[in-house]
């Protein structure tokens, strides 16, 4: 139907972003989504999203990458001819757990140009789209971006995936008060312990510190618990908080005494 607004969603093949993209397709969204494997062996995944009711465009993309982002949006645009909503999901975590003291730049540089330039100067490119399009037609565009608890919350075993975190939470707020003025809203959402692949590795320590009481509510996070939230913030439930950080952390980031 040429009403169904169109949604991009990066990494949004597995975990977290394939979460989030199921959310938005029963929201009756069509979408592209990005990541970083060949098409076939994320072939599985297209269709059950069509299965959903969405047209769906899987885009094969680097985020890190500026060529990469030019022709993901060139990509959605030919195929659908608008974009209503960007969820910038897509990110990678440390090679390795390196102390602070000890870390080398070129993990740092890795690290920060994927998760944190890449999204930003993506955003920069569908922001621009958008506010063409507000210019032409009705138009509800909104920018969802998911970042971690580790944006406030310090590990100094992984001081570039904190910062880049951090980066992007202000990243956020940036978009949201450069495109108020076009009527599109810009939100953070902030998981925290969500057990995903990127996550397996320290799935033992965090065990172990929920049930030393870590958690208000006493359960890691599932994919499916960000994907709500960004329904949310896309069906525009949240309509006249833009700028906002949605928490989906289990009270982890509640202080206590």
């Amino acid at each position: 139907m040429a009403d169904r607004r169109v949604a991009l969603v990066t990494g949004g093949t597995r975990g977290i972003g394939l979460a989030i993209a199921r959310a938005l397709a029963a929201e009756g969204c069509d979408m592209a989504v990005s990541g970083r494997r060949p098409a076939d062996e994320v072939a599985g995944v297209v269709s059950d999203l069509e299965a959903a009711g969405a047209a769906v465009e899987y885009v094969r993309s680097d985020i890190a990458d500026s060529a990469d982002r030019a022709a993901l949006v060139a990509a959605v645009r030919q195929r659908f001819g608008r974009l209503d909503v960007l969820v910038n999901n897509a990110g990678v975590s440390p090679l390795v757990r390196d102390d602070i003291l000890e870390a080398d730049q070129e993990s740092f540089d890795r690290l920060i140009s994927t998760n944190l330039a890449g999204p930003y100067f993506l955003t920069q490119a569908v922001a621009n789209w958008m506010i063409e399009q507000a210019a032409e037609r009705e138009f509800r565009g909104c920018v969802v971006t998911i970042t971690s608890v580790s944006a406030t919350v310090p590990s100094t075993n992984r001081g570039d995936y904190c910062i880049s975190k951090a980066g992007l939470s202000m990243a956020s707020l940036l978009w949201a008060a450069r495109l108020a003025e076009f009527g599109i809203p810009a939100y953070e959402v902030r998981p925290g312990i969500i057990y995903t692949d990127m996550s397996s590795g320290a799935k033992e320590k965090y065990d172990r510190l929920i049930a030393e009481g870590l958690l208000l509510q006493p359960r890691s996070g599932e994919p499916g618990d960000v994907g709500r939230a960004v329904a949310m913030l896309v069906r525009g439930d949240l309509a006249y908080s833009t700028g906002s950080v949605v928490m989906v952390d289990g009270g982890l980031t509640v202080p206590r005494l």
